[in-house]
């Protein structure tokens, strides 16, 4: 119970040391074995996961993720043998999915053909085995020198939506081998890591190093909170295998972030090579962590230091005016949304949005126009540009006519949008029609009974159609859901009834 609750409280020294008191007074329980085994892949405490996993498998309650901890250590020691036995525990449970893709990298550590291994795929008629089993095909055909053909087959993976840790994993191999021009070809882009592999050595080809690559690109897919046992299994089994394999941690301090353990996460990220290739990405990472835990101070102050680095970027921009915003630091969140334009995003209207939107949080209204005005130039088929401008367009009623054909166009593209469908109805209100106003208000209540300003909107338009006993039941249960900075407004019109037009 004390390991519980110093778990719950994050003290990991604690906790790790507790569990393994009550594991040496219940050396059979599994009761207590299960709990000791998560907080130890969880803390990094491998010889307490070692020791309660023994105790799960000689109950038969061992979990479906147990096996990674016997792939992982065989893939450090270079066991092909050991492996390939651990993979066939994997086999019994979902986690199956996997055994193409290992059994590719112990032939290749055999010095044996992996096509064999590979083709199995197909036989499972699972979609995943079957495409990461053609991403580490391409992996694997650059780490047995057929570069060519690795270019290739990875075209294919990149064509199939295969992720950016892929290219990644095939980049390093290749700078690895020398094959500096050929990784140059496919790292293409200005993120850090890109950047700094681009001037790396790269990496060796190895059993431990294909293993943990493999492991850490699913767990990187495994992002809901439901699924965090297991990302914090397989991140911790890619470390195991390579503990020099920075991208796990990320994904084992993300996954850590999402279950609340907050401190562990920081520290995992600590842990991450100050000089290597994912030192920038965990500076962003360790801000978005705070933030998610609600240190928005400390959050807020790791960002500036990071946007204030002589080698920051519009990536370090874009966070810091993030964290400006989300502290309704509008007007400074918009200088560096500016920034981000002005560092190589002036033809990306999400940027321009962003802008835009800050500047009209701030009141500049005369400044944020232009902006929003950029943004749907650039992309006059994306409904959130369009439903911005138009909604604030006639929110200030500037030209109704043309901000409902605005509202119309991005209604049009997204029909089923509520939130775009009573922009709509509210331009339809404002330019003096609410019958028309009335159907697509209502829908979009219906849709998002606990959205507040639509309420509000429904309990307008019900008012100046005479319908003053529904109207006041929609302001009712607006006020519900409003912010405290809307709730007088409501109260309000409740009391008195709507006098004039917001």
């Amino acid at each position: 119970m004390r390991a519980r609750v110093a778990d719950a409280d994050g003290a990991v020294k604690a906790a790790t040391a507790d569990y393994a008191t009550a594991l040496d007074g219940a050396p059979d329980s599994a009761t207590v074995a299960l709990p000791a085994y998560r907080e130890a892949l969880a803390a990094g405490d491998i010889a307490l996961a070692i020791r309660a996993a023994a105790v799960l498998e000689k109950a038969n309650a061992a979990p479906t993720d147990l096996p990674l901890l016997r792939l992982a250590q065989a893939a450090a020691r270079g066991d092909a043998a050991a492996t390939d036995a651990a993979v066939t525990m994997l086999t019994t449970g979902p986690l199956g999915i996997l055994a193409p893709a290992l059994h590719g990298w112990t032939a290749f550590a055999r010095g044996k053909d992996v096509t064999p291994a590979l083709d199995a795929a197909s036989t499972t008629r699972d979609p995943l085995a079957t495409r990461l089993a053609l991403e580490q095909r391409a992996v694997l055909q650059i780490a047995q020198g057929k570069v060519e053909t690795g270019l290739s087959t990875l075209r294919a993976t990149q064509a199939a939506g295969a992720p950016a840790d892929v290219r990644l994993e095939a980049a390093m191999l290749l700078q690895g081998r020398g094959d500096t021009d050929a990784a140059r070809t496919i790292l293409i882009g200005d993120d850090p890591v890109i950047t700094a592999l681009r001037n790396g050595k790269g990496e060796k080809p190895t059993l431990a190093f294909g293993v943990s690559q493999l492991l850490s690109r699913v767990a990187a897919d495994l992002t809901s909170e439901r699924a965090a046992e297991l990302s914090i299994a397989m991140a911790r089994a890619a470390l195991i295998a390579d503990p020099a394999n920075d991208r796990a941690r990320l994904i084992l301090a993300s996954a850590l972030s999402r279950g609340g353990a907050t401190d562990r996460a920081l520290d995992t990220l600590d842990r991450v090579a100050p000089d290597g290739l994912f030192a920038r990405t965990a500076a962003t990472a360790r801000i978005a962590v705070l933030a998610q835990a609600g240190r928005d101070d400390q959050a807020l102050a790791a960002a500036k230091a990071r946007a204030e680095a002589a080698d920051a970027g519009s990536a370090d921009f874009q966070v810091y005016g993030d964290q400006l915003v989300a502290a309704g630091r509008f007007a400074d969140g918009a200088r560096y949304y500016r920034r981000v334009i002005d560092a190589g995003a002036g033809d990306n209207w999400g940027a321009w949005l962003q802008y835009g939107g800050a500047l009209d949080e701030a009141g500049d209204w005369a400044a944020a126009r232009p902006a929003l005005e950029k943004a749907v130039a650039l992309a006059p088929a994306e409904p959130l540009a369009l439903n911005y401008l138009g909604y604030a367009m006639a929110e200030r009623g500037e030209n109704i006519a043309a901000s409902t054909t605005l509202l119309a166009r991005a209604s049009a593209l997204k029909p089923d949008d509520l939130s775009i469908l009573d922009s709509l109805g509210w331009a339809y209100y404002l330019g003096g029609d609410p019958r028309r106003a009335l159907p697509l208000i209502e829908r979009a209540a219906q849709g998002q009974p606990t959205n507040s300003e639509i309420g509000e909107h429904l309990g307008d338009i019900y008012w100046a159609l005479g319908r003053r006993y529904e109207a006041r039941y929609a302001w009712r249960a607006a006020a519900l859901t409003a912010d405290t900075s809307d709730t007088s407004r409501i109260a309000e019109k409740i009391a008195r009834g709507l006098k004039t037009r917001r």
